[in-house]
């Protein structure tokens, strides 16, 4: 599929990627999430069920697989 931005050249490739989640003053990080991102520009789209799920995953409040340092840019 050709990129949606105005412009770009590049054609959507599946990839899986880390996607972040900023919720009530918190990051939530998840990996091997499936993307279509293009080659070109980066343009990244996740599709309505991945979207579904991360939001089912967040509303769990399982205990997550890994625990990560997270510095602040002062």
């Amino acid at each position: 599929m050709r990129c949606s931005i105005k412009g770009c050249p590049g054609e959507y490739e599946k990839k899986t990627i880390v996607h972040t989640v900023h919720q009530k003053g918190q990051v939530f990080v998840f990996e091997h999430v499936p993307a279509e991102v293009c080659i070109v520009c980066g343009d990244t789209l996740l599709a309505p069920d991945t979207i579904r799920h991360i939001e089912a995953l967040l509303k769990r409040k399982k205990k997550p697989a890994k625990m990560v340092p997270m510095y602040e840019y002062a």
